[in-house]
C-alpha cells in the first residue's frame, strides 16, 4: 500500500470513528470508566452532613472549628488495546474481513479515550508480541495507531492469547482500561486473564464470520489454514467432519465466554455482520 492509499484510508476510519466517539460514545465511556481514585484538592468548613472521616484535624486545631478535606475524583486513565493480528484475522465473507472491523473497533475507542484525555497504548500479537506502542496522549497518537492496525504486516500467523496476557501484566504496572480485540480461536489462557482481571479492567471483543461458525456441504475442498499457511483436502460431505469442525467451533465460543466471565472481565461477542456501534453502546450502558 502506497502512502497516498495509507493516508486516504487512516482519514476515512478517522472521520467515521470520530464522529461516533464524539457524539456516542464519549460520555457513555465516561461514565463508565471512572477515575482510578480520589485526590486531595482542598480544605474548607464542615458543613452538616459531611463524613467526619474527612475532618483535617491540624487544619480545625489551628482554626478552632472544623474544617473537612475535600477529594476529586482523578480522572486520567490508560487504556491499552490489545489486537490479535494473527492469520485468521484475514478472513471474511462479508463486506469486511474480520481485521477491518477489529481496526474500527479500536479507533472508536481510542477517539473516545482521547476525548476524556486519557492515554491510549497498542499492543498487536500473534503467538507473539508483534508491536507495542507505550501509552500516549493525543490525536496524531491515535493516528499513528490507526496507520499501524492498517498496514502492519506479521511476522508469525499463529496465536498465543496466554502469552499477549502475560506481557500486558509485565509491562503496564498501574491498573489499566484493557481490551483485547480477537477471534479467539485459542484456548489455555483463563488462569493468565484471571491474574490480569485482578489488577486490570478487562474487556474481550470477539469478532468473527458467520461462515466459520459451521462448515456447508461442498463435497471435497482444498482450504488453506491461515495459521499454517497449508492447503488440506477437507470432505464436507461428511457429516462427522460438518459435526466435529461446529463442536469445535462452539468449543472455543464458550472457552472464551466462560473465562472472561470467571475471570470478571466484560464480554462483547460481535458478528462482522452485526452493528459494533450497538453493541459497545449496550455494554457501556450495561456497565454504566
Amino acid at each position: 500500500m502506497d502512502t497516498k492509499e495509507l493516508l486516504k484510508k487512516v482519514r476515512k476510519i478517522e472521520i467515521k470513528t470520530q464522529r461516533l466517539s464524539d457524539h456516542v460514545f464519549g460520555g457513555e465511556y465516561h461514565s463508565t470508566f471512572k477515575g482510578r481514585g480520589m485526590t486531595f484538592s482542598e480544605v474548607r468548613q464542615y458543613q452538616f452532613g459531611d463524613d467526619v472521616r474527612n475532618i483535617d484535624w491540624n487544619v480545625t486545631a489551628r482554626y478552632s472549628e472544623p474544617f473537612v478535606k475535600v477529594f476529586e475524583e482523578e480522572r486520567e486513565l490508560t487504556m491499552m488495546l490489545m489486537v490479535d493480528v494473527s492469520g485468521s484475522e484475514f478472513f471474511g465473507t462479508k463486506d469486511q474481513l474480520k481485521k477491518d472491523v477489529i481496526t474500527e473497533i479500536a479507533a472508536t475507542l481510542a477517539f473516545s479515550a482521547t476525548q476524556n484525555n486519557d492515554k491510549i497504548g497498542l499492543m498487536l500479537f500473534s503467538d507473539k508480541i508483534e508491536l507495542y506502542i507505550p501509552p500516549k496522549k493525543g490525536r496524531y497518537h491515535v493516528l499513528r495507531i490507526i496507520r499501524e492496525l492498517i498496514e502492519f504486516k506479521p511476522q508469525s500467523k499463529k496465536t498465543d492469547i496466554a502469552a499477549a496476557i502475560k506481557y500486558l501484566s509485565n509491562v503496564m504496572k498501574k491498573k489499566a482500561i484493557v481490551f483485547m480485540l480477537s477471534d479467539f480461536m485459542d484456548d489455555d489462557y483463563q488462569q493468565t486473564l484471571k491474574i490480569a482481571g485482578n489488577k486490570h479492567d478487562v474487556t474481550g471483543i470477539r469478532v468473527f464470520d458467520p461462515a466459520e461458525e459451521e462448515i456447508p456441504n461442498l463435497g471435497l475442498v482444498q482450504m488453506l489454514d491461515e495459521e499454517t499457511g497449508e492447503f488440506v483436502t477437507v470432505n464436507t460431505g461428511s457429516k462427522s467432519v460438518r459435526k466435529n469442525y461446529a463442536e469445535y467451533y462452539r468449543g472455543r465460543a464458550a472457552y472464551f465466554n466462560e473465562s472472561f466471565t470467571l475471570s470478571g472481565a466484560g464480554v462483547i461477542n460481535n458478528r462482522v455482520d452485526e452493528s459494533y456501534v450497538k453493541k459497545l453502546l449496550g455494554y457501556f450502558k450495561r456497565r454504566g
